[in-house]
């Protein structure tokens, strides 16, 4: 890959942080260790050492939209904060190519006694651009902050709301070649954040690069073409978004006992290219290339051969999930399903453990990961089966309208449970199954979803 075609390289990235114990270490620490090497003895350090990041390595190409996902403290933050330059690396390198806005912490120099407009006009220029610059954008930057006469008041007296819908505004509005974004995509109300990732979008559109940290899987896989899993200060893996969030999701619900084989299993299966290749949907969704007189031959069916690839298995708590089937209501088991028709998903899960307040859930996606919709046996905790006994088995069935227009799902199936207080998963199982809607030439609906939408015409007379 030319280095043309690079807006983001970074390479053998590390960041160390001294940990002091106590506020005088620091001051032992730079005092006594130099009056031991002066005497020719082995200086002790009064701190430990805490590594952010490790050796973390990877390539952004222009116009490409790349993920950040991990655990709380995982290093996604600090990474940011080097690439865009507030951040000293301890080693390592960071090469960029192209005028950077970053939304990290939304209205940090903002000065509180400054009115909303004079600080659009500091933090504008702290971006880089000119007065006659933000001249040209003001009045796009006030409508998308959209906060009204506040414009003009002194930002000490704002809501939090106001706060970063303005500072949101302002960077948004840089024009910039490379967006780097940190947490930033839920600010404000449905509509604002409605705005906000439509802005996103058209930044994308218009071929700018994006990085930016989430901890939203359905956020990373919608907006992303690649995603980035990190774990304790180390990049696990690259590639496929839907495939990084499910292990992401696997490594989070994990036993403690249990996580560090997971990160050997990622770490693994990154090195032989199984997450960053194309295997997710290789040799398993051929495509249907027939006459339309063939298509309305077609009919529901099972097809042995149409298996997901892609499946991640969370750690067990007790409980397995098996036996994952569709079935049509009268009990035949299918993959191959009619548009309209209503389908039975089901499986069995058994309990190894006792357990309490379970429920049972299942959730169709589209090939990119995409969430369409799905169902839990129970709403809250006061519905779900108070108790378990060890032994037993539960046979799950849910019932669904297929409302999908023709292409290929894939289905989740999980169980959740009370674990040392909490509610978290027993079992989970993503992309277990898949199935084919088939092609229906009398079909009008776009899109994924059929909402049954008609169209009616109607000539109107000529004035």
């Amino acid at each position: 890959m030319s280095s043309d075609d690079i807006a983001i390289r970074v390479n053998n990235l590390s960041k160390c942080y001294l940990i002091y114990d106590r506020p005088q270490d620091r001051l032992r620490q730079s005092i006594i260790p130099r009056l031991q090497r002066l005497v020719g003895r082995q200086p002790k350090n009064y701190f430990r050492e805490f590594w952010a990041l490790r050796d973390v390595s990877f390539e952004v190409k222009k116009g490409e939209t790349v993920g950040i996902i991990g655990r709380n403290g995982s290093g996604k933050s600090t990474l940011l904060q080097i690439i865009c330059g507030t951040l000293t690396p301890t080693s390592g390198t960071v090469e960029t190519s192209g005028r950077i806005a970053a939304l990290l912490e939304l209205g940090s120099g903002f000065n509180p006694e400054f009115t909303g407009r004079e600080n659009v006009y500091m933090n504008g220029a702290v971006l880089g651009l000119s007065k006659e610059e933000i001249d040209a954008r003001f009045d796009d930057i006030a409508a998308f902050a959209d906060i009204g006469e506040f414009i003009d008041q002194p930002v000490k007296m704002y809501s939090s709301g106001m706060y970063v819908r303005l500072a949101f505004a302002v960077a948004i509005n840089v024009d910039p070649e490379i967006l780097i974004v940190d947490e930033a995509l839920s600010v404000g109300d449905e509509l604002f954040q409605r705005k906000c990732f439509s802005r996103i979008e058209a930044i994308r559109n218009n071929g700018a690069t994006i990085l930016f940290v989430s901890h939203s899987g359905s956020t990373i896989v919608e907006l992303c073409n690649r995603a980035i899993l990190m774990d304790a200060g180390e990049k696990l893996a690259i590639g496929i978004p839907k495939q990084i969030v499910g292990h992401y999701q696997k490594l989070l619900y994990a036993p403690a006992d249990k996580q560090e084989a997971i990160r050997d299993q990622i770490r693994r299966m990154n090195e032989h290219h199984v997450i960053s290749g194309q295997s997710i949907v290789q040799g398993v969704l051929p495509a249907y290339n027939a006459s339309s007189e063939d298509r309305q031959l077609l009919k529901e069916s099972f097809d042995p051969y149409l298996k997901p690839n892609s499946t991640i298995e969370y750690e067990s708590h007790g409980a397995y999930i098996e036996s994952p089937s569709i079935l049509t209501l009268a009990g035949e088991r299918v993959n191959n399903l009619i548009r309209g028709k209503t389908y039975r998903y089901t499986y069995t899960v058994r309990f190894t453990k006792d357990a309490s307040n379970v429920r049972f859930g299942m959730l169709i996606k589209t090939i990119s990961g995409v969430e369409l919709g799905g169902g839990v046996s129970a709403n809250s905790i006061k519905d779900s089966l108070a108790y378990v006994e060890a032994g037993s088995s539960y046979r799950v069935e849910f019932r669904f309208r297929c409302a999908l227009n023709p292409g290929v799902y894939f289905l989740n199936a999980g169980v959740v449970g009370d674990v040392n207080g909490a509610e978290t998963y027993l079992h989970r199982l993503i992309d277990i199954a898949m199935f084919r809607v088939m092609p229906d030439t009398e079909n009008l609906a776009t899109g994924i979803v059929d909402f049954g939408c008609f169209p009616e015409l109607e000539l109107q007379e000529a004035q």
